[in-house]
């Protein structure tokens, strides 16, 4: 979500900081980027054999899933117990449990990332989303897959339309659609005026709570 700051330029302005604001050139976005192609895991295949071992491997222990602010891994007092949807005496992982002072940690934290984040080239920014996708479509498939299997009893195929393919293409699309946004810029300019549109973040933080049954 983004506000927008319309700004008319009648002579140039002094340079922005080259640490934040510097930029080597004007880019376009990867010309291969379309909807991620989506796996049938048919037998015998590479994909879901890896399936396969991933699930083995996640259901050998019971994982200690953190609360994670600010980078740091935080074990509570409060664990939740979360257990297979189609195996109930099976525990898959011991969730712990955010405080109120765990959640104003990271709205604090958040609020002090913000604008260094804002002020960190596009280019840049989109790049983290992009590699992150790619990871996500190779590396850490069979994992999310598995564990989206495990934790929320979905099957093969919905695992994949929705933790692997629906949230690679959320990671690429939406570097794209803000791509598109920055360009929308005014078409038209009084002689020695230079209109143009700035698209800045929201002044806040965004308090956001998954559904359960939705990993992407």
């Amino acid at each position: 979500m983004w506000s927008l700051v319309a700004r008319r330029v009648a002579r140039p302005t002094a340079p922005r900081a080259a640490a934040s604001f510097s930029s080597l050139g004007t880019f376009d976005m990867p010309a291969q980027l379309a909807n991620e192609p989506m796996k049938n895991y048919a037998p015998g295949s590479p994909e879901r054999d890896a399936l396969r071992r991933a699930i083995t491997r996640l259901r050998e222990r019971v994982h200690d899933v953190p609360c994670v602010v600010n980078g740091e891994r935080i074990f509570t007092d409060e664990v939740v117990e979360q257990v297979c949807p189609s195996e109930h005496a099976h525990v898959l992982a011991r969730v712990h449990q955010a405080s109120s002072t765990l959640v104003n940690d990271a709205i604090e934290g958040a609020l002090a990332a913000r604008k260094a984040w804002a002020e960190t080239p596009f280019e840049e920014r989109a790049a983290i989303f992009l590699k992150a996708a790619d990871l996500l479509s190779t590396k850490y498939r069979a994992d999310v897959c598995a564990a989206t299997m495990l934790g929320q009893g979905k099957n093969v195929w919905q695992a994949e339309i929705d933790a692997a393919a629906e949230l690679i293409d959320f990671w690429r699309f939406n570097v794209k659609y803000a791509h598109e946004i920055y360009q929308q810029q005014p078409t038209e300019s009084a002689t020695g005026v230079w209109n143009r549109v700035e698209y800045r973040p929201l002044e806040g933080f965004v308090f956001a709570i998954t559904p359960f049954n939705f990993t992407a």
